[in-house]
Formats: structure tokens, C-alpha cells, sequence
């Protein structure tokens, strides 16, 4: 029985590489494709909405980038200030003055806090053909918001568009370099190549665009999701709207220069993926048409993927200390054996497009799987525990500030 077991793992295991290296292949393909920058005849207006809490450390690098946005339509710029108790007035309100498309607004105490809810009233505050979200620590490329423009107008049936995030504090230390390494095979490699693929492209948490009757139709943010952009990918899908891959539409943001900010942060964003999944697992219309690949998604990182990663860990120990294991046909070694090379081919991928193959660098990728990916079991653990123990006792988890540093300016 248990040589079954086995070989019906193993299975599922091959089909889950064979479908993360076809990924990468076409994110590859879909990189290298020069996108369509014509001008527009006419351009919407857009309002970019900057929800902020205590981001005094780094606003006024933001809003500086923000000012320079190139934008021949109508934009707007809001400050949208959560009841900060630093010194995040004070800098919005000093753009406010020296820009007249820059504005500063303060959220009132809202049922239930965080991001969602924040962008919910930004967008009863204000008005615009479409809107676009930078988190408070963002200094998006000038070129930025047009280029999702251009994208969102061009593509037939698209609710909007998202681009690319990258590491602003990459050279801090070793954990900013391999979460910079991680960004590059996630949003550059597989984000474009699911879309190549199956065009099912997902909304980030930033650097994103939609249209307003978009959101209007999808009912707005919802304010229990922790992942707001995950859970509101699924549902403007659901409605049968495209959200194409911008590569070149770039924004670069601070990312955690401590493992303990790093932990607490993604157990936040698994915690709400884990309320998307149980969500997705009751909404008939969340299986339908391409919204099916966002589903499977979720299914395959957060339930399968999760025990292939333990299951050949457990076993790569036990081949090691000689554990006499059962006979199949294939070495169950070899699984963990290809799983690290899919996983480090990911990795150098990623840096050969990204011109980021250093020495450095390379010798961090070999060591991500084996320390940086690991911890995903722990990140998955702790947000398991802490979605379960908020059902049974009824609890909404709260939103988590994520830890700022000061840093340096995008050059």
C-alpha cells in the first residue's frame, strides 16, 4: 500500500515540475516581448490612491516619485492617511502645497482597519475613469502609471492592468537579496508566464490599476481579506475581465531587512490567502473559465505544494541516515534532487533577465532553497494556527503595520 502511496506522490510531484518549468518558459518568452507604447488618442483620468499608516520614515521619497509621474491625461494623487500618529501629515501636507494634483486626506476610524478598508474609502472619495494603488513606501519609474494605461486601454476585456515590483534595499543584506530574488521568479517569471499562458494575470498589492466601474461591479474591496489583492484578483476574474502583465511598468519598494519582519509580514499575507482559499472553496464561480487557474493556485501553493515540500524533506533525511525506505521504480531522491534544480533554475532564470547575475547573487540562489524557501513551512504553520484559532473563536485578525526603515532614494 505504501508503494502506491508513493508512486502516486511522485506523480503529482512530476506534474508540478513539468508545470512550474513550463511557467518559467513562457515568463521567459513573454519578458523578451517588446509591449505596445503607442500613444493613445485620448487618455482617462486616473486617481492613485496611497493608503499610509506611521510613514513618515519613508513618504517623502514616495510622494517625491509620485510628483514625477509622466502622464498626459488627468491624474491625481491621494494621500490616504489611517489615523497616523507620526509625522505623515505633516510631509502630505507639505506636497499638497507645493503640487496641486497632490492630496491629503484623513481616513476616519473605520468597524474594521486596514488596507482594504482604506481603499474603500479612497474610492468613495474621489473620482476618475481609473485608479491606481502604490503602497507608502513606493517610488514608482516615472513611466509607470502610463505604461499600465496603455496596457489596460489596448486589451480587449481588461479590468485594469499590474506591473512589476522590485527590491529597492536589495544590496542591504542576505535576506533583502533572496526576497529581491524571490520577486524577480514570482512577479517577473511566473506572473508573465501564467499570463502568457492561461492570461491570468493577478493584481498586486501595489503598482496596480483598475477601472473604476471594475471595482464598482465587484462590489469594492472586500475588508476581512488581509490578501486584498489576491482575494480581488479572484472576483474581477470571476466577472470574466482580463488583468494583463505590464513587465516594464515598474515601481521599486522597501522590503523587511529582518527575518522577524520578514515572518511576521508573509504569516500576514498567508493568513489571507488561507481566508481566500477557504472562500474559493465554497464559490462555485471562483472555478469557472480562466478564474480556475487562480484557484488551482491557491490550491496547489497552500495545500500541495506545502506537503510535497515537507514529504521530500522528511525523505532527503531519511535516504541521508540510511533509513531503509520502500522500493520503486524511481528514486524518491531524485525528486528532491529536481525539485532543487526547477527551483534553482527559477532563480537563475530570473537574474539573466533582470541582468543581476553576479557572483553574489548566485551564491545566495544556491542557498534559498535550502534556508529562504524553508521558511514558508514555518510562515504557513504559524498563519494556519492563527486563521484557525480566529474562526473557532470568532475573531477578525487584526492588520499588521510592516516595519519601515529609512532608505536610500531610487537613483
Amino acid at each position: 500500500m505504501m508503494v502506491y502511496v508513493l508512486v502516486i506522490i511522485m506523480a503529482f510531484f512530476w506534474c508540478m515540475l513539468v508545470y512550474y518549468s513550463v511557467l518559467t518558459i513562457a515568463g521567459v518568452y513573454r519578458r523578451q516581448k517588446k509591449l505596445d507604447d503607442t500613444p493613445l488618442e485620448s487618455y482617462p483620468s486616473v486617481a492613485v490612491l496611497v493608503p499610509c499608516y506611521n510613514e513618515g520614515l519613508v513618504l517623502n521619497d514616495t510622494l517625491d516619485a509620485l510628483s514625477q509621474l509622466k502622464y498626459p491625461g488627468e491624474l491625481n494623487v491621494y494621500i490616504l492617511d489611517d489615523q497616523s500618529s507620526d509625522n505623515t501629515k505633516e510631509i502630505a501636507e507639505a506636497f499638497q502645497w507645493r503640487f496641486s494634483h497632490i492630496h491629503y486626506l484623513l481616513v476616519p476610524e473605520m468597524e474594521i482597519k486596514g488596507k482594504s478598508s482604506v481603499l474603500n474609502y479612497g474610492l468613495q472619495s474621489t473620482k476618475s475613469d481609473y485608479f491606481c494603488v502604490f503602497d507608502g513606501d513606493n517610488q514608482p519609474e516615472p513611466e509607470s502609471v502610463l505604461r499600465l494605461v496603455h496596457a489596460a486601454e489596448k486589451t480587449k476585456k481588461a479590468a485594469g492592468a499590474v506591473g512589476y515590483v522590485k527590491t529597492i534595499n536589495a544590496e542591504k543584506n542576505i535576506l533583502t537579496r533572496m526576497i529581491a530574488l524571490e520577486f524577480q521568479v514570482f512577479q517577473l517569471l511566473m506572473q508573465s508566464g501564467r499570463y502568457q499562458l492561461f492570461k491570468a494575470g493577478a493584481l498586486a498589492g501595489t503598482n496596480m490599476l483598475l477601472r473604476r466601474e471594475v471595482i464598482e461591479e465587484a462590489g469594492g474591496y472586500d475588508p476581512k481579506a488581509l490578501a486584498e489583492d489576491a482575494e480581488l484578483t479572484v472576483r474581477v476574474s470571476s466577472l470574466g475581465y482580463l488583468l494583463p502583465v505590464v513587465h516594464h511598468a515598474r515601481t521599486w519598494e522597501q522590503e523587511p531587512e529582518q527575518l522577524k519582519t520578514l515572518i511576521k509580514q508573509r504569516t500576514r499575507w498567508l493568513t489571507g490567502n488561507l481566508y481566500l482559499l477557504e472562500k474559493s472553496l465554497y464559490t462555485f464561480k471562483f472555478w469557472k473559465g480562466r478564474t480556475f487557474v487562480h484557484s488551482l493556485q491557491h490550491i496547489l501553493t497552500y495545500l500541495v505544494f506545502i506537503f510535497f515540500l515537507a514529504f521530500s524533506n522528511i525523505w532527503f533525511i531519511l535516504g541521508l541516515i540510511g533509513y531503509p525506505l520502500p522500493s520503486v521504480n524511481t528514486p524518491l531522491l531524485v525528486l528532491w534532487f529536481l525539485s532543487y534544480v526547477v527551483y534553482s533554475a527559477q532563480i537563475a532564470s530570473a537574474m539573466v533577465l533582470e541582468d543581476t547575475l553576479t557572483p553574489k547573487n548566485v551564491g545566495v540562489g544556491v542557498l534559498m532553497y535550502f534556508t529562504y524557501a524553508q521558511l514558508f513551512l514555518i510562515m504557513l504553520f504559524k498563519s494556519m494556527i492563527q486563521y484557525i484559532s480566529g474562526r473557532l473563536f470568532k475573531k477578525q485578525t487584526k492588520w499588521d503595520k510592516t516595519k519601515r526603515y529609512k532608505k536610500d532614494r531610487l537613483q
